[in-house]
């Protein structure tokens, strides 16, 4: 459960908001709002002598209010941005700009090759976030050779993937109701206990968000009257870079407009994986190209309770979104360093892949097909997975897994009557 913050002390209050923060709580309040607390941390501070954790807390709202900015009126949703998060955003511009400066032949196969596996990473961890059970080596495996969904949860992820296809094909496009409604149907076709709702906005107020492990209601998002307002509203915040009027970073916009669909629900099921292909689409069309090849959802997926709860937060404290744009520029900051580390094991791996090349009569796309048969030996791989991992022709994939036949680095067997497989040579 979470607990409601204490009562304001107003007198304190007031004189907070005058610039007179003592000193010897000062720095405590700033360290607070740098993460963004929510009371049930910051009532267990240590406190220095004559103050209570009610006092900190006037303190810390005070401190918030004197950059509040109410950007949704109709419910009063607000936002504090703070030095912390300009800092993040800050960050974030210079990393995404440096990021793959130059630009080379080679360099763009890897591209592509993390560009795959990202959107594939994605697509599993957004579904298992909302329920599917399809372990990441199954669904990956599914992905890569175009299998047929086999259950309800290879269906998700595969509507996922399909769906994240979509948007980077149309990132450039606004966003309008159908636009959105497209998206939704994308994500859940065949995947809903009522067919018919996918695509489809609710047209009741029987949708609640529940806490199944207490079996009770947490959330209960605006009735469905207020959706067609909702959805002028998104395309306007989306689409407009004047909306709202006060300047919001991008990247914090992208993140209001992912809390936007979540408090509003406006779909039967799905809104959860809906809202975050939207902040993906909005961090496209600004321009943010490296969010194709992060993996967002897998750091969400390992911390779903504090995703959770920084929703609970918000709802608990006015309405106030700081938490979840905190907790969201966190995870773009743990996305990003993941992503840094994933290049920095390719790399490597690429110059183990010219111990390949040295062993003579071996071009680069074989070294590095050894290589990736090296790191996973019970894996299979046809012509057209050569075709499509280096955009080269069937003929040239086909002569360059033939000549690692020949050479005695694979073996070649029938997968059917068409297709031919090939795996690593097993040493004898």
């Amino acid at each position: 459960m979470i607990e409601s913050p204490p009562k304001i002390d107003k007198k304190l209050f007031n004189k907070v908001l005058t610039g007179q923060v003592p000193d010897d709580i000062n720095s405590l309040v700033k360290n607070i709002n740098a993460d963004y607390e929510y009371w049930d941390k910051v009532k267990y501070k240590p406190l220095p002598d004559g103050y209570t954790p009610q006092m900190l807390w006037t303190c810390v709202k005070a401190e918030r209010q004197k950059n509040i900015i109410t950007f949704w009126d109709k419910y009063n949703v607000k936002l504090c941005i703070t030095s912390q998060m300009q800092r993040l955003c800050y960050g974030f511009d210079k990393m995404f700009e440096s990021f793959w400066a130059s630009d080379n032949e080679t360099q763009t196969v890897e591209k592509k090759n993390y560009l795959i596996s990202s959107l594939m990473e994605e697509a599993i961890y957004s579904s298992q976030i909302e329920g599917a059970s399809t372990t990441r080596i199954v669904a990956k495996e599914m992905l890569r050779k175009k299998k047929s969904p086999q259950n309800k949860s290879q269906q998700m992820i595969v509507n996922n993937y399909n769906t994240i296809q979509y948007i980077t094909q149309h990132r450039n496009d606004p966003l309008t109701e159908e636009g959105l409604l497209n998206v939704h149907r994308l994500m859940t076709e065949k995947t809903l206990d009522n067919p018919e709702n996918a695509g489809q906005f609710r047209t009741n107020d029987d949708v609640v968000v529940t806490d199944i492990t207490a079996n009770k209601v947490v959330y209960t998002p605006p009735t469905y009257k207020e959706i067609p307002e909702f959805v002028h509203t998104l395309c306007e915040m989306f689409n407009s870079d004047n909306y709202p009027q006060t300047f919001i970073h991008p990247i914090i916009k992208g993140i209001i407009i992912h809390f936007m669909l979540a408090f509003m629900h406006p779909f039967a099921d799905g809104n959860g994986r809906t809202a975050r292909a939207l902040f993906y689409w909005y961090m496209l069309k600004e321009k943010y190209w490296l969010t194709e090849y992060m993996s967002i959802s897998r750091v969400i997926a390992k911390s779903k309770k504090s995703y959770e709860k920084t929703f609970r937060y918000c709802e608990s404290d006015s309405n106030d979104i700081g938490y979840f744009v905190m907790y969201n520029l966190k995870t773009l900051q743990t996305s990003f360093r993941q992503l840094n580390d994933y290049i920095q094991r390719k790399q490597q791996q690429k110059k183990s892949a010219k111990a390949f090349m040295l062993k003579g009569n071996i071009n680069r796309r074989q070294a590095m097909i050894l290589q990736r048969l090296t790191e996973e030996p019970d894996e299979i791989i046809t012509v057209k997975d050569i075709q499509d991992l280096f955009s080269v022709s069937s003929m040239t994939a086909r002569k360059d897994l033939t000549d690692l036949v020949a050479q005695g680095y694979l073996t070649e067997f029938a997968i059917n009557k068409v297709t031919r497989g090939y795996i690593k040579k097993q040493e004898e």
